[in-house]
């Protein structure tokens, strides 16, 4: 539909290579997925989800095709995903080189903080965001665990209109 009547959307699939107990080459024939549109005439590409820039540029990009009528697009952004898939899964199908081999070298924070060093930045005030950010995330768990649950009567609240 949303081809059809050249909607524009950006559908954006994270492909962290890994399901539930398995890789992606085990359990897919074919692994781009961003080619999962062309059957109905969308548009895709492949992005590596784990470079802040370009992701921005993909970003930018996609959004112009969209705003210019062209219709959807999808971008399938190339991830990793460090841990299991769950609790349940002690993510045994590969190897703690690998995950450290992909947090060394991959790792979009660190990129991004790297780039950001050798473009000059100064490392003193990169900890301070960094302290900040995390004192930040640290209030709002805080504020999530102290506050009290919502009253079930808010379960149906903004979810059904009488038309």
């Amino acid at each position: 539909m949303a081809a059809l009547w050249k909607l524009p959307v950006i559908y954006v699939i994270e492909n962290n290579r890994y399901g539930m107990g398995t890789s992606i080459d085990r359990a897919s024939a074919r692994t781009d997925l961003f080619h999962r549109g062309t059957a109905h005439g969308i548009p895709g590409e492949q992005v590596d989800g784990m470079n802040v820039l370009a992701v921005h540029e993909a970003g930018l990009a996609a959004a112009e095709h969209a705003r210019s009528g062209q219709g959807p697009l999808i971008l399938e952004m190339l991830t990793y995903r460090y841990r299991g898939h769950s609790m349940s899964d002690p993510a045994k199908y590969r190897t703690r080189d690998e995950v450290d081999r992909m947090r060394t070298e991959h790792d979009p924070i660190d990129q991004a903080r790297r780039r950001l060093i050798e473009g000059g930045a100064d490392e003193a005030k990169l900890k301070a965001i960094d302290a900040e950010v995390r004192s930040r995330v640290a209030e709002a768990a805080q504020f999530a665990q102290d506050s009290p649950e919502p009253d079930p009567a808010e379960l149906w609240t903004d979810v059904l209109v009488d038309a």
